[in-house]
């Protein structure tokens, strides 16, 4: 009984300290998350636990994936979290990504967090050099990511230097070119600069458009053998099945699409691929082990899901989230079009308020200016003045000394008869009083002529003097009308706005425009790829003068060879999948 109530008391005391829940962090390309979950949750339970905290309805592009030993292992959805190989301290560490690339990246990713942590997986997976990526593309690359972080170039703003703390391009290739920080930063700040008017959605979207035509893009590749035992590289993704050589991850020797494929299976490290043909033989490799085999067989049988959902109309849900993207983009839209219309006008009324302040500046010089020439007229009519005044006053003296010069020739005619000798002598004196009186009234008129020409020249003065105040009062008067219309920051009323200008108003006519801009994008889509190319062209020019050909790594030479020949990764599928499966097969287990 007591051995009983102890074992009873033992189970209990078990049963209490079994914990009931566990921590887990969740490690997405952009931040990380840690939060309990229940014991008994399966892996469908965390994942869309995990779906449902992002707001993320494309799941089916998603998964758990943890580290085991030397590989990795995405989390199985029907069995309990804690049954799997997960790691076992707390909280565990299971990494949110991208189990499933699309196809066509803008036709398929429907959500704008879709696009978003494709974009951010992407981004890290060039910049760790996981995809090869040739220089030139990391450069256009760099500036759609700096355009998604900061949008619209500033040049107020974006000064040099903004970049120096970001990671934007990969050590590969910032140590294959003789170019500083700086010059880098010119460089992807000169392309940033050319994507003016986009979104930071449209911005992600341009660069998973350019780095879903990578070679390594969206592939996963394996170790495996084939029959004669050489070692030989299986890459699977949306695609299909790729095989390369152990050093080109670039180029594959043979490739064999989903559609092509019947069926799928392995048996302990032996994979085993039957094709759609019935009579072509089936191709079997090896892996090193049987987890690998596991990975692979998940991968292969989530791509081809895909591959054949991609070709079928697409489900209620999916038509559903379609239809709301496209609303949602349609709003946004016509609003970005609202705020670059008010913008505009914005712009507009700041240009005629500099304008008018510009105006009213000119006419405060004009009006200084007049101040001035009338101050300088005055003074200048009072020295007219002053210089009259003085020639009078010479005048006068002038005349009053030829009226003593005139008596004293009277005097001296008067004392003439005193005698012969002092007659001669007095005739000679008043012949010379008469030389001095007639110089004497000669430089009196000539007096009297510049005192008269010194009062017109004041008459003028005065004249100036009114005419310059007259243009003075004008000057005013100008001033006073235009200045009530340049109170602080004020807008004219012609060029007003008004906030009301943000509501939402959505017809069907923007529906109609939307779809015609959406043909019209179709249309040029062929052009724009011309762009890009050019685009591509010129950035390798401007920098290859500077590349130090010695630091090349097999991959940049692979793909130097490749772009040489005219080879792209589409041309090469699409040339190899034209070859019949049944020689595919042979040549594979002849490499």
């Amino acid at each position: 009984m007591a051995s009983a109530l102890a074992a009873k008391l033992g189970f209990n005391s078990l049963m209490r300290k079994q914990p009931r829940s566990f921590s887990v962090r969740i490690c997405t390309a952009e931040s990380d998350m840690e939060f309990s979950c229940e014991v008994k949750w399966k892996g469908k339970d965390l994942f869309d636990f995990v779906c449902r905290t992002l707001g993320l309805r494309e799941t089916w592009f998603f998964g758990l994936r943890y580290d085991v030993k030397d590989t990795v292992a995405w989390l199985k959805m029907e069995k309990k979290v804690l049954d799997q190989e997960v790691p076992k301290e707390e909280p565990i560490t299971l990494h949110f990504l991208a189990k499933f690339y699309p196809e066509n990246a803008e036709e398929e990713l429907v959500q704008d967090i879709t696009q978003h942590l494709f974009f951010q997986q992407v981004k890290r997976k060039i910049l760790e050099e996981d995809i090869h990526c040739p220089p030139e593309a990391s450069v256009l690359l760099a500036s759609y990511a700096v355009h998604a972080k900061y949008e619209d170039y500033n040049p107020d703003v974006h000064k040099p230097g903004f970049l120096s703390e970001e990671e934007l391009l990969p050590e590969r290739v910032i140590n294959l070119y003789q170019m500083t920080a700086e010059m880098w930063e010119e460089r992807i700040t000169a392309c940033y600069a050319e994507h003016r008017g986009r979104t930071r959605d449209e911005a992600e979207m341009e660069y998973l458009k350019i780095a879903q035509d990578l070679d390594m893009y969206g592939v996963n590749y394996f170790f495996i053998r084939n029959k004669k035992g050489t070692d030989l590289l299986l890459g699977v993704d949306a695609l299909g099945l790729h095989i390369y050589e152990p050093d080109n991850r670039l180029t594959p020797k043979c490739s064999f699409p989903w559609n092509e494929i019947r069926n799928i299976s392995y048996s302990d490290k032996e994979f085993t691929i039957k094709p759609l043909d019935k009579k072509t033989n089936v191709f079997k490799f090896n892996s090193s082990r049987l987890r690998v085999n596991k990975l692979i067989l998940q991968l292969c049988i989530g791509n081809h899901d895909l591959f054949i959902r991609r070709r079928r109309v697409d489900s209620l849900e999916v038509q559903q989230m379609r239809s709301q993207a496209r609303e949602e983009r349609a709003r946004k839209q016509v609003e970005r079009q609202h705020l670059q219309r008010e913008k505009q006008l914005r712009e507009e009324a700041e240009r005629a308020r500099d304008e008018l302040k510009r105006r009213l500046i000119q006419l405060q010089d004009e009006s200084h200016m007049a101040n001035d020439a009338l101050l300088r007229s005055e003074q200048t009519a009072d020295l007219l003045a002053e210089k009259a005044q003085i020639a009078e006053e010479e005048a006068k003296l002038l005349a009053q000394k030829a009226a003593e010069a005139e008596a004293e020739m009277q005097r001296i005619k008067a004392t003439a008869i005193r005698g012969q000798e002092e007659r001669r002598l007095m005739e000679q004196k008043m012949l010379e009083a008469e030389m001095l009186a007639l110089k004497m009234a000669e430089e009196s008129e000539r007096r009297a002529m510049e005192a008269e020409q010194l009062k017109q020249d004041l008459q003028e003065a005065k004249e100036s003097e009114r005419r310059a105040k007259h243009k003075l009062l004008e000057i005013t008067s100008r001033t006073v009308y235009a200045a009530p219309g340049l109170q602080s920051d004020s807008i004219p009323p012609e060029l007003s706005f008004s906030r009301e200008n943000l509501s939402f108003d959505f017809k069907d006519t923007d529906m109609k425009r939307l779809s015609m801009e959406i043909e019209k994008e179709k249309v040029e889509y062929m052009e724009k790829s011309k762009h890009l190319q050019q685009q591509l062209n010129e950035l390798k020019t401007e920098i290859e003068s500077l590349k130090m050909k010695e630091r090349e790594t097999p991959l940049d030479i692979i793909h130097n060879q490749n772009a040489e020949q005219g080879t792209s990764k589409h041309s090469n599928f699409k040339k190899l999948t034209l070859q019949s499966t049944k020689s595919r097969v042979a040549f594979f287990e002849e490499l």
